[in-house]
């Protein structure tokens, strides 16, 4: 049995909602402003961390069935307190929250009356969102329909419109840039798409593409890998589309008004430009849309997991139970919530990227004792000190000794440990087959 073309764009289009939430929005505009002329540099690194890994991602957990087994790989103890530690993050510790909060403080508190009851007015807002978002994912078997039919064409047209009238109407300006993107372009927007969380998303959405695929009648497993690889490619296509349309719009409005505090009041700027007050409207929207897919796809998956779990809670209560949580997360505040992610993604982020590329290497490496072990363990060991300085810890003497690691002040030095590591675990086996063979 072979997909139908339609079928192919559908399960694309739901890929990239799952993907385009809360971060995909205000990050690439972020970036172009305060990038400014160095924005093509930049957006071409954070290309690599924010499209490229997480359709590698997808590819890779779709062909281990999951990320509990590539982890354990590492280790089965390892792959539990990992696994847990992803969904949590993603989802009802971080990701959700975030998604939520995102689209009320951006597009509708700035206009709501000077009197008004923020507190109260977020509690309504959360609460009919995560209503929306629960009952959405109550029926995973219709999320293509829902999702990909739907809500994902209605979000990439509003995108689109705004981005044609800033063609014809907007006015460009772009400005150097900011410090921290003039010195090293390249590594800030690698570090930067991060941000978007997507690479540890795609640790958690490739089993769901995988099973949505089986859902159309593809059992067999290179059939599923095929679809799930196109997929892939093609939502990668326009998530990448999307990023420089947002990207451009933040590098030419770079000299027409001052640094924003995050990129949802760049974005904010630039469709009042476009549209004066009217465009609260619209950006309503664009945030509500982008982030009630990515939330449901995020409750969906993450129940889908702690039902595996357990027989005493079903998905349905894993549901309402996330739901809740990250209904009173989310009430907390957008920049209490911004605040806590920049630590946890420095600490997780390098060790899912390298559990991508071992994944990706798999059929090379699979015979190599304790390749993925010692690579995760000395990735995530210099990653967690890294986030504890970065949190404002000093750990002394380790924090010297890292300091002296290759690109480490530029949070990278967790890439040359792993290659280093690499290697040399490729070398002792090498030498182990040597000798074995000669005697």
């Amino acid at each position: 049995m072979q997909l139908k073309k339609k079928q192919i764009l559908l399960v694309s289009f739901m890929l990239f909602s799952l993907f385009f939430g809360a971060g995909n929005l205000i990050f690439p505009p972020f970036l172009g402003q305060n990038a400014g002329n160095q924005t093509p540099f930049a957006i071409a690194a954070f290309l690599i961390t924010a499209v490229a890994l997480p359709v590698l991602g997808v590819i890779v957990i779709a062909k281990f069935d999951g990320l509990e087994k590539l982890a354990r790989k590492v280790n089965p103890s390892f792959a539990i307190v990992f696994t847990i530690l992803i969904y949590l993050s993603i989802g009802p510790g971080l990701g959700i929250p975030r998604a939520a909060s995102l689209p009320f403080e951006m597009a509708v508190a700035p206009y709501l009356p000077e009197e008004a009851n923020l507190t109260i007015f977020m509690l309504l807002f959360s609460f009919v969102f995560f209503l929306i978002a629960g009952w959405l994912a109550l029926t995973p078997t219709k999320l293509v329909e829902r999702v990909g039919k739907f809500l994902t064409p209605t979000l990439l047209l509003l995108i689109l419109f705004v981005f044609f009238n800033f063609l014809f109407r907007g006015t460009v300006q772009v400005a150097p840039a900011q410090i921290s993107y003039s010195t090293n372009p390249l590594v800030k927007g690698f570090l930067e798409g991060y941000l978007t969380m997507d690479t540890i998303a795609a640790l958690n959405f490739g089993l769901v593409i995988a099973t949505t695929i089986g859902t159309l009648g593809i059992k067999e497993k290179r059939h599923v890998m095929k679809y799930t690889i196109m997929t892939g490619i093609f939502a990668g296509t326009i998530l990448a589309s999307i990023y420089l349309i947002l990207a451009y719009m933040g590098m030419s409005s770079s000299g027409v008004f001052p640094i924003q505090e995050n990129g949802a009041w760049t974005l904010r700027c630039i469709i009042h430009q476009l549209f004066g007050d009217p465009g609260a409207i619209l950006l309503a929207a664009i945030f509500t849309l982008a982030c009630l897919t990515t939330c449901v796809g995020l409750i969906t998956s993450i129940s889908q997991y702690f039902s595996t779990l357990t027989t005493k809670l079903t998905y349905r209560h894993w549901v309402f139970l996330i739901v809740g949580f990250s209904f009173l997360i989310c009430n907390q505040g957008l920049n209490v919530i911004l605040s806590i992610s920049v630590p946890i993604l420095d600490a997780i982020y390098p060790i899912s990227i390298m559990l991508i590329v071992l994944g990706l290497l798999d059929s090379y490496i699979k015979n190599i004792p304790y390749i993925y072990p010692c690579t995760i363990g000395a990735v995530g060991f210099i990653s967690i000190v890294y986030a504890i300085e970065n949190a404002g810890l000093n750990l002394g003497r380790i924090s010297k000794l890292f300091h002296s690691l290759p690109l480490y002040s530029l949070g990278l030095g967790w890439a040359i440990v792993a290659l280093v590591v690499m290697i040399l675990c490729c070398s002792a086996y090498g030498i182990k087959c040597s000798k074995n063979n000669f005697f």
